[in-house]
């Protein structure tokens, strides 16, 4: 998934373990390659 994503590993284990928000941009690429809608994967904490 990193390399598809253009990113290192530990930016989508940061990401996973909820330590590093990605950019709109990167959100919408992880999405698009999941077959997901953004908001299927994130979400905001209220």
């Amino acid at each position: 998934m990193a390399n598809e994503l253009g990113v290192s590993r530990q930016t989508i284990i940061a990401i996973e373990n909820d330590k590093y928000n990605p950019s709109l941009e990167l959100a919408m690429k992880m999405a698009k390659l999941l077959n997901l809608h953004v908001d299927e994967i994130f979400f905001l904490d209220a």
